[in-house]
């Protein structure tokens, strides 16, 4: 006979509990009805732990890349202290360098391009992007993303060309008029955001002219733009500290903290009022900390699942060819329609992705036959046919990540990827092919220019292609074009 579904609820709850280390749940306890009575007493008018699951899960899969990009905020731009500081708010960072193991705040980073990083504060007055006139044959883009985690425009090669513009930026409830010398604008949906500026490196000896081009990227208030007075200053916020090491233990926290920043609009209304019952976001009639211990297990159950479903998208929810992982994971408000599940699954596989005009992501964690890919258990080879090299305007890599934490992996050659500029240096086989060597060990000299370093534990590939073609063969639409990825071998 099967348990009904709230005495599984009950067994549930007390696992969860105990696992947690919340005490109060012995086996004759019914924490449904001692939850509903706590609550009660507290005067707190929460849902019923079955509907607090169900909503908590719910607030899980909208709220991570919000979570994400807010715990990403606070190192970048927040914290001095965070040992990922960069600049403080509409200032422009430049790393003369692309990113290594060292650096962990965003998961999956990109390591073929310097980055520049701008993380705006609209509220004030809108902000003014100026970009120098760039070489064409040097690939360049400016991101624009918000707190919602939405790409909501592009600046660069593909998007606007090489010339030197200016563009305005404005915030959610901006209502005014381009003023003259403005190419573009663009409108975030939160106050609050991130511009990342990508610049292409072709050779450790090409930094000096990709400085060169960083030096003309600049941000400045629409005042300043218009040498006119500035309006009053923005109040100061006291931001809840966030950490992304801190995600998992602090996530409900963290998300009440970040939905200050994120106005509710009417693809997200429904969701929001949904968190405002369970204590987070605007509209709460009480603090989610002041949860029942039963309804924090009923929260931690709901992390977990919702966690899993996240993971089960990025299995299930894209195309496998070859064993890559290939789909459109990225885009404005309009691209997700309030698709969350899609929005979160985006965030989990590479947070701040771009759309897949820009930068297509074939992602591999299994072999062509399926198997889990393991740099401590096996070698692997991947192969380019003969003119089936990544059809790209811009160009294309690979790039190895550990694949528990998604980061960048220490290695003894400090090479972190293999891409199309490093072409003329590597050794095609007797029919043009070109194999790339992916493994944790080196096997000589001879291969040393087409190897890839490897984990000593479970992999993580993605291929980047930027600003793929359209015409074909081509990638696009992602994970339907014309054009496929080889697969991943064992080559033991």
């Amino acid at each position: 006979m099967s348990k009904s579904p709230q005495l599984s609820l009950i067994s549930l709850l007390c696992s969860a509990m105990a696992l947690s280390g919340l005490a109060g749940c012995e086996q004759k306890t019914d924490p449904v009805n001692s939850a509903v009575q706590a609550d009660k007493a507290a005067g707190i008018k929460a849902p019923s732990i079955e509907q607090t699951k169900a909503i908590a899960e719910e607030a899980f899969i909208y709220g991570l890349p919000i979570v994400m990009n807010y715990a990403v905020m606070n190192e970048f731009v927040v914290d001095k202290n965070s040992g990922q500081y960069k600049a403080p708010f509409n200032a422009i960072y430049n790393d003369a360098q692309v990113f290594t193991y060292k650096d962990t705040a965003v998961v999956t980073p990109n390591s073929d391009t310097p980055y520049s990083m701008l993380w705006l504060d609209l509220r004030a007055e809108p902000m003014v992007i100026s970009v120098p006139a760039v070489d064409a044959q040097r690939y360049y883009s400016v991101q624009l993303v918000d707190g919602n985690a939405y790409n909501y425009g592009y600046i660069g090669s593909r998007a606007t060309g090489v010339e030197a513009g200016n563009y305005l930026v404005v915030g959610p409830d901006w209502k005014g008029t381009a003023p003259a010398g403005i190419k573009q604008v663009f409108q975030s949906t939160t106050p609050f955001g991130l511009s990342i500026f990508r610049t292409q490196l072709f050779n450790a000896a090409d930094m000096p002219n990709v400085v060169k081009v960083q030096a003309g990227y600049q941000a400045q208030p629409l005042s300043a733009f218009l040498k006119q007075p500035a309006p009053p200053a923005a109040a100061k916020i006291d931001f809840v500290p966030a950490s992304t090491a801190g995600i998992k233990a602090n996530f409900y926290e963290y998300l009440d903290a970040a939905l200050q920043f994120v106005p509710v609009t009417a693809d997200n209304q429904e969701i929001r009022a949904k968190l405002a019952s369970i204590g987070i976001g605007a509209g709460k009639t009480f603090e989610f900390k002041d949860l029942s211990l039963e309804h924090k297990a009923a929260v931690l159950l709901a992390m977990k699942e919702g966690d899993d479903k996240v993971s089960q998208y990025l299995n299930d929810g894209l195309h496998n060819i070859n064993g890559w992982k290939i789909g459109a994971m990225f885009g404005d408000r309009s691209f997700y329609h309030g698709n969350w599940l899609q929005r979160a699954a985006a965030a989990k596989g590479g947070i701040y992705g771009n759309d897949a005009a820009e930068a297509t992501y074939p992602m591999a964690r299994t072999d062509t036959a399926g198997q889990p890919l393991d740099g401590s258990k096996h070698q692997y080879s991947l192969t380019f046919a003969p003119g089936q090299l990544p059809p790209v305007n811009a160009f294309w890599s690979v790039t190895m990540y550990d694949g528990k934490s998604q980061l960048l992996i220490e290695n003894p050659i400090n090479r972190y990827l293999i891409n199309s500029p490093m072409l003329a240096d590597m050794q095609k086989n007797a029919d043009g092919s070109l194999t790339l060597y992916i493994q944790k060990d080196s096997q000589g000299a001879d291969k040393q220019a087409n190897w890839l370093p490897a984990p000593d534990g479970p992999i993580y590939l993605v291929m980047r292609l930027y600003w793929p073609k359209t015409e074909a063969p081509s990638i696009l639409p992602a994970g339907a074009g014309s054009w496929s990825p080889p697969g991943i071998v064992q080559a033991d």
